[in-house]
């Protein structure tokens, strides 16, 4: 008898990139903090399409994906949690959005010195920030394959 599947949830997480200056959500959830765009991947999406997507729908900043940082797999007792952390970069200069709407709050491009000032949601944040910063390895994209169900 096969073993039951194990519930699982997906995460799509964008470090975006600008020079020496990282895009970053004020979300509307989780205590009102700072995050990058991130978010779930939605049933038939990729985890690059999700990225891509949170970051217009959160900063309303289109991203180009560079490159996978890490991937993480989080065991639960009853669950599991995938993330999948892209490096990526604007795709042109319009500015993130500032509106509030039910997305977030606004977004901002903020420097590593400039991140003190703000309340993070997680250190992730910093660490992920200054792995980019200190030259840490990109992984390529094709690392991250979607495999057609036949």
């Amino acid at each position: 008898m096969p073993s039951p599947p194990i519930p699982t949830w997906h995460f799509a997480i964008a470090v975006v990139r600008k020079g020496d200056r990282f895009l970053l959500v004020h979300e509307t959830k989780h205590g009102q903090c700072w995050y990058l765009p991130a978010g779930k991947v939605e049933l038939g999406e990729t985890y690059a399409q999700a990225a891509r997507r949170e970051a217009m729908e959160e900063a309303g900043v289109p991203i180009r994906l560079t490159g996978i940082l890490r991937i993480e797999q989080t065991p639960l007792p009853d669950a599991a949690r995938l993330r999948v952390v892209f490096l990526a970069e604007p795709v042109d200069d319009r500015p993130p959005k500032s509106v509030a709407d039910e997305e977030s709050l606004g977004a901002k491009w903020v420097s590593l010195d400039e991140l003190h000032r703000l309340e993070l949601r997680g250190p992730e944040v910093e660490w992920l920030i200054r792995y980019v910063l200190d030259g840490k390895p990109v992984h390529a994209l094709d690392v991250l394959q979607t495999v057609e169900r036949r």
